[in-house]
């Protein structure tokens, strides 16, 4: 793919995002004060983050891998289970991911 057909796709994406949001202001008020509507668009959030978490810890150029980011990734579990702050449990997925990286786990 050549320089200018990528700058045109993101140009592009980045339109098609700017003209979604805008329609979405054109949803009549009453229509998104209905309880079910709130409660799937708070589900739809939820999904999307748990699938860029579950695709950015376990895949690498497109396989299924375990590694140490899964075991990061468990830490940070135990971490919310433990109720920790939200800042601890990144700073404790990030320093087992990095001392199993040091221990030699890829």
């Amino acid at each position: 793919m050549s320089d200018a057909a990528l700058w045109v796709a993101v140009i592009g994406a980045g339109l098609a995002c700017l003209a979604i949001k805008l329609v979405g202001h054109l949803v009549p008020e009453h229509a998104l004060a209905k309880p079910r509507v709130a409660r799937v668009a708070a589900l739809v959030t939820v999904a999307l983050l748990a699938a860029l978490v579950a695709v950015q810890a376990a895949t690498s150029n497109g396989h299924v891998v375990a590694d140490a980011r899964l075991l990061g990734l468990a830490a940070a579990v135990v971490a919310l289970l433990a109720r920790a702050p939200f800042v601890v449990v990144v700073i404790v997925a990030a320093l087992v991911t990095a001392l199993l990286r040091l221990a030699g786990l890829p």
